[in-house]
């Protein structure tokens, strides 16, 4: 794999993360959210998906957004009756953001971009010295 093709790689590895991690922020920034209305949805829980797609002018394989879908899993109900987005029976949904797995992706998503940003130093490191040696 020559330069170009394994920095594009790299770079779309970055794109991708970099979006994930807006992606997960926005989750966890409304984790406690309810609805503007009594008896309404709250802010529901969104997951980036990727695709492996190759790239035609360099023929490697590159990551492409697939996009960005809701989770469809249940809300948590909680019995807080004086509430304002309480329904008839008292109850407040929330959202179906789990901190917990939204901070593991998090730390995920900041590996993975580590990892690309290696790449990059790496080959911008080969390529200086393959430069030096030329001289």
């Amino acid at each position: 794999m020559d330069l170009k093709a394994s920095l594009g790689v790299s770079a779309s590895g970055l794109r991708a993360q970099s979006l994930r991690m807006r992606v997960i922020a926005e989750n966890l920034a409304n984790q406690d959210s309810v609805a503007q209305t009594p008896g309404g949805n709250p802010y529901r829980r969104r997951v980036a998906s990727f695709a492996a797609e190759v790239d035609k002018a360099t023929g490697a394989t590159e990551v492409k957004v697939q996009g960005i879908e809701t989770d469809k899993s249940d809300f948590t109900r909680v019995y807080q009756p004086g509430h304002p987005a309480a329904d008839k029976d008292g109850y407040v949904l929330k959202p179906n953001v789990n901190g917990l797995v939204e901070t593991a992706d998090m730390k995920a998503a900041q590996r993975s971009y580590e990892a690309n940003l290696n790449a990059i130093e790496a080959a911008k490191s080969l390529t200086m010295r393959t430069i030096d040696l030329l001289k």
